[in-house]
Parts: structure tokens; C-alpha cells; sequence
């Protein structure tokens, strides 16, 4: 396999999968945008609404990783049957989690927001979105796994279709549910549900089909879901341990009071638009590592585990340097507040230096999850987060009249020292053999 050519498969997958990756953080990004012109407290109440609801989804993200990486091997093993099986299953499950955890968020979002601590108007309004948007729940759900499933399958334009529908769809309902109809805070999360409950049904139906296509039943595999969910325990655990860390920024942030709360959602909507750079390319890594694992290539297996690092590395540089210059210009462009736009731009300016450190974290990442080597992953999640925790800790308590400087600390801790200490393990494991495991299955 030349590097031009394998420069051309990574690029066809990444370069969709980017834009479908991008639909989730222009939501919050539009979302942010929107509800920033109603006010500082406005912002702040969306900022942790999304957080509590992007955290519930973070977790689920397994739905999409452990599809990607079962239905590629299968499909490098030309079993496309039981491929299409397991993403179905992966359908199921999306579903059922997506029910129970929107009935969760719906009886239980008061208390969630309450171990925040916010001011009472900051949790008005983060009930309001909360409230809004968690019936959207199983349609994003069913998304992640529809997705994982096609870009097993080396598809990832139609996703880029659906998303990109859904995601302009949004900008247009959302405005017209916040200002119009005067919903505030909760017509943005009534808008982002609808869009994402669309694109769950889009996909869902494409799924279906290619099912049919292969003689596959369309009803669930009770041993099948449970398979899915069985196999997806180390993924769950590296995913939380994850969200615990974006959580304890998110209550260190809160405890700095309400310009760092909502100065972080401007900065935390960035990162997330920027690293979603960086996981298409870890995606792409996923998918073709999983079928050359799947065809039994060892060699293949290196070569797209050099090149994609090549890829990250080179993209992390360039979109720090983008990111650096255009910090202030983001935070003009993403809320009036003059304090809360010294602080953004401040956060802005960390994150930037942080890229390309994040670059290899995220490839490596995706590269172990293609290969199945995930109990290995989820031990160096729980590692790496206990090396963060002090951070956030110290600056909810001896540190927490810091002000400024803090969310600074803040930043550098969580781009820094938190990405730094995933990456390096990860690295070292690589430069083994033992991540490698050829075959159908591992």
C-alpha cells in the first residue's frame, strides 16, 4: 500500500466523516451563538444544559465506536452479513438507551443541575433547554450507531448528507423556537431535539435497507444487543472516565463564577469544533484499521498507523496556529460581554498551544479502538484522569478566588496535562505488537 494511495482512502473517509463530526458542535455552536444575544445568564444556563446533555451522549459515544470497528473487521473478513447484523443491534440498543436516559434527564434534570451549584436564574434557564431536548434523546442515540455502522461499512458520505441536512435545518428552527415564538434558552433545545430526531430516523431508514439488501432481519437479536453492550463495558468506562473529566472542568469553571461559566462555553464549543478535526482522522484510523485487521494484514495494519499519525500531527500544528490568531475574533463574534471576551480569548489562546498535543491523543485513540484494543484503553482513561483531577479540584477549592488566572490553570490542565498524559501510554503501546490482533474477532 503506497502513501498516496493510502493518503486517498484516509481522506475519503475523514474528509465526510469531518463535516458529519462537525454537525454536532455547530449545533452548540449555533445554539450558543443565538441564545449569547439574549445575555450573560442566558449563556451561562445553555452552557451547563449542554454540558449535562452532551455528557449523557459522550458517554453513549460507544455506540458509534464499537459499530465502527466490529462492522469494519467483518467487512474486511467478508462477512458483510454478520456485519450488518451487529450495526442493527447497535441500532436497537441507541434506541432503548436513548428512552430510558430522556425519561432520566427529564425527571431527574433539577437535581443533576443542582450539583452544579449555580446561581438560580443560571439554573432556570439550564432547566428550560434540559426539559426542551431530552425527548431528541433516542434520535441521537440512533445516530451514533447508525453512523458507527456506515463508516464500518467505508460510507461515510451518506452520514455527511443527513447531518449536513439536519444541522442546517436547525439554524432557521432554532431562531424562529428563541426569538419568535419567544421560547428563550428552550426553544434552542427544542429545535436541536427536532433536527436530531430527523436525522435519527434518515439514517435508521438507510440501515434498514442496506439489511434487507444483505437478508438480514430488521427485528433485534436479544444475544445480539446484549453482545453489543457486553463489548462496549471498556469503551463505556473510557468514555465516563472522559466525562468525569469534562464534568469536574465544567463545576470548576461554575465555581469561578458566571463569567468563567460563560467564557468556558464559548472555549469548550471551540475545542470541540477544532478536535472534531482530529477525530475524523482517528475515525478514518478506526475503520481502515479494522478491516485490515479483519483481512489478517499486519503490514497494512502498520502502515495506516504511521501515516494517520503523520495526518494528526500535521493537522494539530495547523489548527493551533489558525486558532491562535483567530481568538479574539471568536469571542466578538460569540457574546457581547466585554469581561467574558478578555476570558474566552484567554482560554482560546491555551487551547491553541494544547493542538497539537490533542492530535496525538485523539489518533492513538481511534487507532486502539479499531484494533480492539480497548480494556488496554479504558486502563490508561482511568490513569490519565486521576493525573488531571487535581486541577479542577484545587481551583473548586483553595484555588477558587483565582479568577482570571484560574480558568487559565484551568485550560492548561485540561488541554495540557490531561491530553499530554492520554497520549503518552498510548504512544508506547503502539510501539508494541500487542495491540495487534488479526482475524475475524479478537
Amino acid at each position: 500500500m503506497s502513501s498516496h494511495s493510502l493518503d486517498r482512502q484516509i481522506l475519503q473517509i475523514a474528509v465526510p466523516t469531518l463535516a458529519t463530526l462537525l454537525a454536532q458542535p455547530l449545533l452548540v455552536l449555533v445554539d450558543s451563538a443565538l441564545v449569547g444575544r439574549l445575555g450573560t445568564v442566558e449563556l451561562a444556563g445553555l452552557s451547563l444544559a449542554s454540558t449535562i446533555l452532551m455528557t449523557i451522549v459522550g458517554v453513549c459515544i460507544f455506540l458509534s465506536y464499537a459499530t465502527t470497528a466490529a462492522t469494519a473487521r467483518y467487512f474486511g473478513a467478508e462477512k458483510p452479513t454478520r456485519a450488518m447484523s451487529l450495526g442493527l443491534d447497535g441500532l436497537w440498543l441507541g434506541a432503548g438507551l436513548g428512552v430510558l436516559l430522556g425519561l432520566i434527564l427529564a425527571l431527574g434534570g433539577d437535581t443533576i443541575i443542582g450539583w452544579f451549584g449555580p446561581e438560580a436564574a443560571v439554573a432556570a434557564e439550564a432547566r428550560g433547554y434540559l426539559l426542551a431536548s431530552c425527548w431528541g434523546l433516542p434520535g441521537m442515540l440512533i445516530v451514533l450507531a447508525a453512523t458507527g455502522t456506515l463508516r464500518g461499512m467505508l460510507d461515510a458520505t451518506t452520514p455527511l448528507k443527513v447531518t449536513t441536512v439536519g444541522a442546517l435545518a436547525n439554524i432557521p428552527l432554532s431562531y424562529l423556537l428563541i426569538y419568535p415564538a419567544g421560547f428563550g434558552t428552550a426553544g434552542a433545545g427544542l429545535g436541536t431535539a427536532t433536527a436530531e430526531t430527523g436525522m435519527g430516523i434518515a439514517l435508521a431508514w438507510f440501515i434498514a435497507r442496506q439489511a434487507r439488501h444483505h437478508g438480514v432481519s430488521l427485528l433485534p437479536s436479544g444475544a445480539g444487543v446484549l453482545y453489543s453492550l457486553t463489548e462496549s463495558v471498556p469503551l463505556i468506562i473510557r468514555t465516563l472516565c472522559l466525562r468525569v473529566g469534562i464534568i469536574a472542568t465544567v463545576a470548576a469553571a461554575t465555581a469561578l463564577g458566571t463569567n468563567a461559566l460563560a467564557a468556558h462555553q464559548i472555549v469548550n464549543a471551540t475545542w470541540n469544533f477544532s478536535a472534531n478535526f482530529l477525530d475524523s482522522l482517528a475515525i478514518a484510523a478506526q475503520a481502515l484499521i479494522g478491516q485490515a485487521s479483519g483481512r489478517g494484514s499486519i503490514d497494512q495494519v502498520h502502515t495506516i498507523l504511521r501515516r494517520c499519525l503523520v495526518w494528526g500531527a500535521g493537522v494539530g500544528a495547523g489548527l493551533g496556529i489558525v486558532l491562535a490568531a483567530a481568538a479574539p475574533v471568536i469571542s466578538i463574534i460569540m457574546t457581547s460581554g466585554g469581561e467574558v471576551r478578555s476570558w474566552a480569548t484567554l482560554g482560546l489562546w491555551v487551547c491553541a498551544s494544547s493542538l497539537p498535543v490533542a492530535a496525538l491523543a485523539y489518533m492513538l485513540d481511534g487507532v486502539l479502538i479499531g484494533a480492539g484494543d480497548t480494556r488496554y484503553l479504558a486502563w490508561m482513561m482511568l490513569a490519565s484522569l486521576l493525573i488531571y483531577l487535581p486541577v479542577p479540584l484545587l481551583l473548586l477549592g483553595p484555588w477558587q478566588e483565582l479568577g482570571k488566572l484560574g480558568f487559565a490553570i484551568l485550560w492548561i490542565g485540561y488541554g495540557w496535562i490531561f491530553m499530554l498524559a492520554r497520549a503518552l501510554p498510548l504512544y508506547l503501546r503502539t510501539r508494541t505488537d500487542q495491540w495487534i490482533v488479526i482475524g475475524e474477532s479478537r
